[in-house]
């Protein structure tokens, strides 16, 4: 399976940007602490994040996504090939595989 070289630039830089913020983890949070967003947090999910509220929005997520293969199929990013059933990464005209314009 081939990658296009944008989604490889993509996958490198967020390697890179999640190493960078593993190295410096407790500097982020000692940030977090001092900006007061901890304690902001914690207020949200005292009073807005009860029980019943997680269940009624996970439950319209649920509702809101339509439900099967529709929804990676019809998003654009994996296609098929309608001759040889090859998985297409990259929006072009003609499949990589078996060369038929897909």
């Amino acid at each position: 399976m081939r990658i296009s070289l944008g989604i490889r630039k993509l996958v490198v830089l967020i390697l890179v940007g999640a190493i960078f913020l593993l190295a410096n983890v407790w500097i982020v949070v000692n940030w977090l602490e001092k900006v007061g967003a901890v304690e902001f947090a914690k207020n949200v999910k005292s009073e807005y994040l009860t029980g019943t509220a997680i269940t009624i929005i996970l439950v319209l997520l649920i509702l809101l996504v339509r439900p099967g293969k529709e929804v990676v199929a019809n998003s654009g990013l994996l296609r098929r090939c309608p001759v040889c059933d090859h998985f297409l990464m990259v929006r072009g005209k003609y499949c990589a595989e078996c060369g038929s314009k897909v």
